[in-house]
């Protein structure tokens, strides 16, 4: 014994209708009956119907010769146009840093918000200003990213930012109702819906062949819809609005034919190797196939290529393994042909596939049985294997409607109430703003709470699966507090430093004041406060703060006006040094320092002289009796007011005095006795000889660097 299921489908398609009659036994079907119609105006385009009481019309001519044979009809299997599938990519992020660790649940409302992101480019590239026009049929997560690294999960972890990036499948809801209404005018109920590539796949490339790259093109009048396989799962699907209109079309024009009758004329190419047609002037004519192929090559090589360059497209610019193709218009003489070549594939890579081809299917001596029938065959049998349901569900009292493609979840009902995902969340709390050392800093809020979600008056989560006739509540999550931070966690520990100051000792407690006042590093911030402490302290701040802050006037370079400009000698300043070493006021200290403080130089003129960039020292060396001598001149008189100053005065701090260069002259013999003593000889009839370099000379006699100077005495009686 074996059950047996009665199915009826319908393929509504762009030129026509096409209803099946297929039984189930036991897992495999067959197919009893088959009743096509065409549309008697233009009541679809691209798939979707434009025209609900034409299409309706023909629907119940299909079903009324149908029901003569096998009975009364009330539900149908239909599918909804693959063509009208979006797809679209999104990315939402959102800040972490501060929060607790990531749950389920914020993933999901992550995911959720991504989704809701792509419904609306959905919708805008649709023309569309409303977002929840579209069902949701599917989403996949391609990546989740932590601080901009891609990351397997987000699943308790902790950074600055998560974000995810999906793909998500939508359809709109007009092409569903619309389908709904046509059905309802017609008396038959939906009783399982698919999608028309879906449909054809499932029938001809099992799940054991999706591992495959594998091209599926259903080329019907209007549009042909292509479907990609690859790595065991459906990779992508397309459309190209070019199809067997074209060539019936072209053969219209070539063969002087009314479209009707160039429809006909086409159909039968396959069929014999030569066509008799009457064309509008009433004159009949006989064409080999060869011929006909001829005339309409042009149109022929224009679909093959339209198809390829979308395959390619939608395959990363790769031809695929193999191509199958379906639908009336795959029947075109020479296509599958000029598609292989097009897309560079031998010639038994492309290849037009018939219900024969579909697995665990037999069927009774029907009129066609052709590629066109392997379309309305799948939706039958995919309907039953996948079917498509719709429930109703209340969410905050309104209600609403799903497609149901997949395991619905909540998320799924919030997106289609045109819930914002983002805007259920709390607000974070407010902000403070504040200066810190000159800086401004934001301090966060608290973040804000996830919403609440019951579902038939129990907690629940957006992941939570739906039923018929479950009713949702939603409460948006409670907002964020204000930020609670004290002043020290602002900053790390500043603990007091020991200093001793010419071996005093003395204690550096850290600097914080708030809003200009000193205060305790264990204050609340408030929004706007001021904040200043010091992290490192220099040798400036701490003599300013140990009541040593005459020293840095000290520290000052040495300043005199020197005829009538002011100039400066760092090297006659004060000095500090730090542990032995010439400090600078900008110079960091640190813990149990020695710091000493040297006081300001008051220089002597000569001192000034030497130091002066522009100041040309007269001296020479020589030897006198032996003994290495140094000879000055005076290069310059300096006053002080009118006062003269010799070299031996000093000069203080803030001093005006006038500096007059001398004029430079030769050193002679004679100068040497104004650097050093003569010592006259015991007896007092001494006479003296003055020797340069050996040789006798007088006491005016002009001497250079490193003459050898003497003065010899002798008695008078001996000369």
């Amino acid at each position: 014994m074996y059950t047996l299921k009665k199915i009826f489908s319908l393929d509504i398609g762009t030129r026509s209708v096409v209803g099946i009659i297929l039984e189930e036994r036991d897992g495999k079907y067959h197919v009893t009956d088959i009743e096509v119609e065409e549309h008697k105006e233009r009541a679809m385009l691209d798939g979707q119907i434009h025209d609900v009481p034409a299409v309706s019309e023909v629907i119940s001519s299909i079903k009324k010769k149908l029901e003569e044979k096998h009975g009364s009809l009330h539900k149908v299997c239909v599918a909804a146009a693959g063509r009208a599938l979006k797809t679209e990519k999104s990315l939402a992020a959102f800040p972490i840093k501060s929060k607790p660790l990531l749950k389920k649940e914020d993933i999901l409302h992550l995911e959720l918000s991504a989704v809701q992101q792509a419904q609306a480019q959905a919708a805008e590239n649709g023309g569309d200003a409303n977002s929840y026009h579209y069902y949701c049929v599917g989403y996949s997560v391609l990546y989740y990213r932590l601080d901009g690294e891609e990351i397997g999960s987000l699943i308790d972890q902790q950074g600055d930012e998560a974000s995810v990036e999906i793909i998500a499948t939508f359809l709109p809801r007009v092409v569903v109702e619309s389908l709904l209404a046509a059905l309802n005018r017609a008396g038959l109920e939906m009783e399982a819906l698919t999608l028309e590539p879906i449909a054809a796949i499932n029938v001809l490339i099992p799940q054991s062949m999706r591992r495959l790259n594998v091209a599926l093109v259903d080329i019907g009048a209007g549009t042909s819809d292509i479907a990609l396989t690859n790595k065991g799962t459906v990779t992508a699907y397309g459309m190209v609005p070019t199809a067997g209109d074209e060539i019936t079309e072209a053969m219209s024009d070539a063969l002087l034919l009314d479209f009707p009758f160039a429809e006909k004329a086409k159909r039968e190419l396959h069929q014999s190797e030569s066509i008799t047609v009457t064309d509008i002037l009433g004159f009949e004519s006989e064409f080999s196939v060869q011929e006909v192929v001829e005339k309409i090559q042009p149109s022929i090589e224009h679909l093959a290529e339209k198809i390829s360059h979308e395959i390619l497209l939608l395959n990363n610019q790769k031809p695929p393994q193999a191509v199958m193709l379906v639908g009336g218009g795959s029947l075109t003489p020479e296509l599958p042909a000029q598609l292989a070549r097009s897309l560079k594939l031998p010639e038994n890579r492309v290849a037009v596939r018939g219900i024969e081809a579909i697995q665990n299917l037999s069927f009774a001596d029907l009129p066609a049985k052709g590629p066109e029938l392997v379309t309305p065959v799948g939706i039958a049998i995919a309907a039953k294997q996948a079917p498509v349901q719709y429930v109703t569900i209340h969410v905050n009292e309104q209600p609403i409607r799903l497609f149901e493609v997949k395991d619905l979840t909540i998320g799924d009902g919030l997106l289609a109430a045109g819930m914002k995902i983002n805007k259920l969340y709390g607000k974070p709390g407010h902000a403070y703003f504040i200066t810190v050392n000159g800086q401004e800093v934001t301090l966060p809020g608290g973040y804000g709470h996830p919403p609440v979600i019951t579902k038939n008056g129990r907690e629940a989560s957006v992941d939570d699966r739906l039923m018929n006739h479950d009713r949702i509540t939603v409460l948006k999550g409670d907002d964020g507090a204000a930020p609670s931070v004290k002043i020290s966690e602002l900053m790390d520990e500043l603990p007091d430093k020991t200093l001793f100051i010419n071996e005093k000792v003395h204690t550096l407690s850290p600097l914080l004041l708030r809003n200009g006042k000193q205060d305790s590093h264990s204050e609340k911030i408030c929004d706007g406060d001021i904040i200043h402490y010091e992290v490192k302290e220099t040798i400036a701040d701490a003599l300013k703060r140990l009541d040593y802050g005459e020293w840095l006037e000290r520290w000052k370079p040495f300043r005199l006006t020197i005829n009538g400009k002011e100039t400066y000698f760092p090297s006659f300043g004060g000095k500090v040094y730090i542990n032995g070493m010439e400090a600078k006021p900008s110079t960091a200290i640190s813990h149990n320092d020695q710091i000493t403080l040297a006081s300001t130089e008051h220089p002597t003129v000569e001192q000034l002289l030497m130091k002066r960039s522009d100041y040309r020292d007269r001296s020479i060396e020589i030897i006198f009796n032996g003994t290495p001598v140094i000879l000055k001149q005076e290069a310059a008189n300096v006053y002080k007011g009118d006062q003269p100053l010799k070299m031996t005065d000093r000069v203080e701090l803030g001093d005006t005095i006038i500096i007059e260069e001398k004029a430079g002259h030769s050193f002679i013999f004679q100068d040497v006795f104004n650097h050093v003593e003569i010592a006259m000889p015991a007896h007092g009839n001494a006479s003296f000889q003055l020797m340069r370099n050996g040789e006798e000379t007088t006491f005016y006699e002009e001497i250079q660097t490193g003459d050898n100077l003497e003065i010899l005495w002798t008695n008078a009686y001996e000369n």
